[in-house]
């Protein structure tokens, strides 16, 4: 009986080794199907506010990109970076108006614009998302006041939704949110210097109780009004073309009054139930689930608009990127955030093909990337036979080192240490910086513009003379010799001061600490040294150090920018004197100041495109590279990982609103998924087998001994 229990386990085993299983045993998801149309991605940190008037931070707006819809978006394919409308029937309208508040032509010199006036019209028929707070019975809403009672399953199965149809009386009131103190708006300091009236706003809303809901509807904003249902106007001062770029920020999409009451009451206060958890837009997909410890959860609007795959696309664009043209979206029904805390785990569930895309980090680079001898990224063999996709690109973004623009000893705009700062830059070798510290993601800086900013130029038109020459038809780094003679002629040969023979010893601050820290530092010291310059590190915490930015009080310093548009005034403001960090408390963290970059600046700043601009650009970078108050640095490069049932992929490093061009083939990673995670049994088998040598002679040895024992009882 007992062996051929056995028998019958060890059959069962075969069994499961030869059953081929409906989804893989270490499937995270095990209630998904082969046709499942969800993204899968992951989260490393919980997003801290997802209410639009607050939110500036690149892993909140991948939560609310999705969510709420500003008037503008960025084209998904095409480049450079074009704006279109999402939900306005068409462009906005400028108008310009002069001091006694006539209307004046287009073409009006910028010092003769007072006002500029954009009207924005809506498309009508589009709807926010199902949500509470315009629930009514009848003409009653049903959550206003909200009971007790009525708060668990607030946002599920709730059988009163009403339809609520945008408005541009929404986007109004989302503009005077901006002015309420008590959201700290990060760009209200912006846009009170902009949006006539916003200052005088916020005057008025301070006179309220900040514990009860203010009605922004009754009170009046100057420069922005609703002409009708479904159009409205926002007036600014003076000439800023770069306010069409804010309009495809979620800052500027719509908030219904009805949400802004509805969240203020106070028993949804008491449980943290507001807009910066629960958010409500008219977007693509809606926030079903946030559990910042596990799961975010985004899910398709039922009452979604209809919007279409682009048709147009850029020249060098594949047939596969546009084969989902004109076909309606979003592709995907759900995103599943998952909450990963850790690069191994996250990255052992992107081979096994858990998550659909994936960035790379330190630890797993030289198992995805090759370099190949001329420099280029390339996928790895392993990655290839995958079928993963790899996408670069140069993001809207700069990295540089400072020179305290204040300092007796790097500062100012003198001979001396003007070639000190040269003879610096030349040293400082950042093509090898990024070889060693960035695994090759990035590219040498030639000015404070990146690729796809207008003003940046390919090749000798766009190369830093001072730092680079041009050799073979490539930007070569110019000689440690070439910067030993500019520090000689700096008054420092060999790196001494010529009248008292001492070493010239410099300040390098940070807030670094850890090993690759370590390492850096190391690297820094290197790169002084070729000059026979010592370098003292000082690191210190972010407070202090953000501390001696302000009073100016580092001397060499690393800084960086990420575009908040693709303009060049964006990048070139960072150097702009009125923006110095000390005197005037603005994003110029070395402090520099240059008379005649300031003027070319203040002409440049609010000029459309055109060749006009680009000469007064050139002028400026010239400017810039022969003052050297950066060590350009460099512009990072972003790597993406793609599995190949992941479709339309294309960088754009603006556009926050991407999820909805996505579409996932569920039936290829099922397929994909099954292969990559097959169950091994084969141990299983070894280890029954081995059980079976191992019991047989004793089992033998059982048999005997109950033989003889029986034989002992019949004698």
């Amino acid at each position: 009986m007992n062996k051929v229990k056995f028998s019958l386990k060890l059959f069962t085993i075969f069994i499961l080794a030869a059953c081929k299983p409906e989804a893989p045993l270490n499937n995270p998801y095990p209630f998904a199907g082969k046709n499942d149309k969800t993204l899968y991605a992951s989260f490393a940190e919980r997003p801290k506010h997802l209410d639009p008037v607050r939110s500036y931070s690149s892993n909140e707006y991948a939560i609310i990109g999705q969510v709420y819809e500003p008037p503008l978006q960025y084209h998904y394919l095409k480049r450079p970076y074009i704006l279109e409308p999402l939900t306005l029937t068409k462009m906005p309208r400028v108008r310009y108006f002069n001091a006694a508040n006539e209307e004046i032509p287009d073409d009006s010199p910028v010092a003769e614009i007072k006002y500029s006036e954009y009207e924005l019209s809506l498309k009508p028929g589009i709807y926010f998302q199902p949500h509470p707070a315009f629930s009514k019975n009848n003409a009653e809403y049903i959550f206003y006041p909200i009971q007790q009672k009525q708060i668990s399953g607030l946002f599920k199965n709730n059988k009163n939704l009403t339809l609520r149809e945008l408005t541009a009386a929404d986007y109004v009131y989302q503009i005077k949110r901006m002015a309420n103190p008590n959201l700290h708006s990060p760009i209200y300091g912006v846009m009170q210097k902009y949006i006539v009236g916003l200052k005088e706003l916020r005057t008025q809303i301070k006179q309220h109780k900040t514990n009860e809901w203010l009605d922004l509807r009754q009170l009046a904003l100057e420069g922005v009004r609703v002409i009708d249902k479904y159009t409205y106007q926002i007036r600014i001062n003076g000439k800023y073309p770069q306010f069409k770029f804010w309009l495809a920020m979620p800052f500027f999409a719509p908030i219904p009054w009805e949400a802004d009451r509805f969240y203020t009451q106070k028993l949804l206060q008491d449980k943290n139930i507001n807009l910066d958890w629960y958010p409500v837009g008219t977007g693509p997909f809606m926030l079903t689930l946030n559990d910042p410890n596990s799961k975010m959860i985004l899910e398709r609007n039922p009452n979604f608009h209809y919007e279409t795959y682009p048709k147009e696309s850029a020249i060098e664009d594949s047939a596969e990127l546009i084969k989902d043209a004109g076909k309606a979206l979003p592709f995907v029904d759900k995103v599943i955030f998952s909450l990963e805390k850790e690069n191994i785990p996250e990255w052992n569930k992107f081979l096994q093909g858990y998550y659909d895309a994936s960035g790379i980090n330190s630890d797993s680079f030289d198992q995805a990337i090759s370099i190949s001898d001329i420099g280029n990224a390339e996928l790895t063999p392993y990655m290839q036979e995958k079928g993963i996709q790899l996408k670069t690109s140069v993001a809207t973004s700069t990295f540089y080192l400072g020179f305290n623009m204040l300092d007796p000893v790097v500062g100012g705009l003198n001979a001396k240490a003007k070639k000190l700062r040269q003879a610096v830059s030349i040293a400082f070798d950042y093509e090898e910086y990024i070889s060693i510290f960035a695994n090759g993601r990035g590219i040498p800086a030639q000015s404070p513009l990146p690729p796809g900013i207008f003003g940046n130029l390919p090749g000798v038109a766009g190369m830093n003379p001072v730092v680079y020459e041009w050799k073979n038809n490539k930007i070569k780094r110019k000689s440690i010799d070439a910067a030993r003679r500019l520090l000689a002629e700096a008054g420092y040969p060999n790196g001494k001061d010529a009248k008292t023979g001492e070493q010239l010893v410099l300040n390098f601050d940070s807030t670094g600490s850890g090993p690759d820290s370590k390492s850096i530092a190391d690297w820094y010291r290197k790169q002084f040294a070729k000059l026979n310059i010592q370098l003292v590190m000082r690191n210190t915490d972010y407070n202090r150090f953000q501390e001696k930015i302000r009073k100016g009080k580092a001397q060499i310093f690393v800084w960086g920018w990420n575009a908040d548009y693709p303009d060049p005034e964006n990048f070139l403001f960072l150097l702009y004197g009125p923006n110095a960090k000390v005197e005037g408390g603005g994003e110029n963290a070395v402090n520099y100041q240059n008379p005649e970059f300031d003027l070319l600046f203040a002409k440049m700043q609010n000029m459309e495109n055109s060749p006009e601009r680009l000469l007064l650009i050139k002028e400026m970078l010239a400017i810039l590279q022969e003052d050297a108050p950066w060590i350009w640095g460099m512009h990072p490069k972003s790597f993406g990982l793609y599995h190949s049932w992941y479709k339309n992929r294309k960088p754009n490093l603006m556009a926050n609103n991407t999820l909805k061009y996505v579409r996932i083939d569920p039936k290829l990673r099922h397929e994909k998924q099954l292969e990559w995670n097959r169950p091994v049994f084969w141990p299983l088998l070894l280890l029954a087998l081995v059980f079976i040598v191992l019991l047989t002679p004793a089992w033998i040895s059982y048999k005997k001994r109950e033989q003889q024992t029986a034989n002992v009882h019949e004698n």
